[in-house]
């Protein structure tokens, strides 16, 4: 299995190569690999652009057009994956993706030529439960807040009301899938009444991880101290929570959101904020990034601020390349990657 890996600024080739050579998906002389040309930065940028507007919008990588060549699998994490690069591979067979979106790749011109798109799934889903633990602390306990005071020169003790515990409050979950149930098994300890809302979920699962039903959508920002949104991007989910959702929350409540920007409509949460119909936020994930240095968001002081990053750790790295690592194994033993989001279209279900 001729196997080109794709290194970025966020994981390196040689974690794939290496994950390859320890899973024994690809013989250690069929692999190679490039780098996908550009700063940290730029390459952020590139798949913000990328998730609005697909990777027919960015700058085609000549490096991996003049790479890709014979190879059966490429190997990517951020990096476009356009026509042009599926033409310049004739005896592509597959493109496996070390996370779960899928943005940076054409998938259509990728079933036309029959090759399979596989994501990996669950990679980061630790990293991410664990931010939202903290953004959660952060607000209810103002911790940003204070260290910004120290660090300014002050000793800030006053944030308008005392601090709230997570003990015994009711934390609720838009979706259910891997991260929330990481997250689920983090609050053990708390003490806190977990709900969620994910009508893919079957009843046992719920009860598996400690966590009740809630009836509909409502119910969880009604019920809910701590709004955790954990839910997946797509076209029934985009925006799909607005101004009704958090006039319905208590206001003395939290908005966390650790998954996509573009599952809220941003517009109604900074008025909610502002005019402070809630209590506080938790953001990882924003319409713009970074934020433009005159955005109203960084005036806020009811909103803890991360620079999307909570997918990224040591840990979450090394999963990814592994991940991939095992779904070319697969591919290189059975012809096939049931992952593959296009597996009907090849014929493979």
């Amino acid at each position: 299995m001729r196997v080109l890996v794709v290194g970025d600024r966020f994981i390196p080739a040689e974690y794939y190569v290496d994950a390859l050579a320890e899973v024994g998906g690809a013989c250690a002389g069929a692999v190679r690999s490039v780098d996908w040309s550009g700063t940290k930065e730029g390459q952020h940028a590139a798949q913000q652009i990328m998730e609005w507007h697909g990777p027919e919008a960015v700058t085609v990588p000549g490096e991996i057009v003049d790479a890709v060549g014979e190879a059966e699998v490429l190997a990517v994490h951020f990096a476009p994956v356009p026509r042009e690069v599926l033409r310049a591979a004739p005896q592509l067979r597959a493109v496996c993706v070390a996370r779960a979106g899928l943005e940076n790749v054409d998938v259509a011109a990728a079933t036309a030529r029959a090759v399979a798109v596989v994501p990996v799934f669950g990679r980061n889903a630790t990293a991410v439960a664990e931010l939202a633990v903290g953004l959660m602390l952060a607000e209810a306990r103002d911790i940003a807040r204070a260290d910004a005071s120290v660090k300014a020169g002050g000793w800030r003790k006053d944030f308008g009301d005392p601090g709230r515990e997570i003990g015994g409050s009711a934390v609720g979950l838009i979706g259910l899938g891997q991260v929330g149930r990481v997250f689920a098994e983090r609050m053990r300890g708390f003490g806190a009444r977990l709900l969620a809302y994910d009508p893919y979920v079957p009843d046992d699962v719920m009860a598996r991880y400690g966590v009740r039903r809630a009836g509909d959508l409502d119910s969880v920002f009604r019920e809910s101290d701590v709004v955790q949104l954990f839910a997946r991007l797509g076209p029934d989910t985009e925006r799909f929570i607005g101004a009704r959702h958090f006039a319905l929350m208590k206001p003395t409540a939290y908005f966390v959101n650790t998954a996509r920007s573009r599952l809220v409509d941003t517009d109604a949460l900074y008025e909610a904020l502002v005019n402070r119909r809630i209590a506080g936020a938790g953001l990882d994930v924003h319409d713009e990034e970074p934020l433009p240095s005159d955005s109203p968001w960084r005036g806020l002081d009811n909103v803890t601020i991360t620079t999307h990053y909570a997918g990224d750790t040591t840990t979450t790295t090394l999963r990814s390349a592994r991940l991939v690592a095992e779904a070319v194994a697969e591919l290189a033993a059975t012809g096939r990657c049931t992952a593959a989001v296009n597996a009907r279209e090849l014929g493979w279900v």
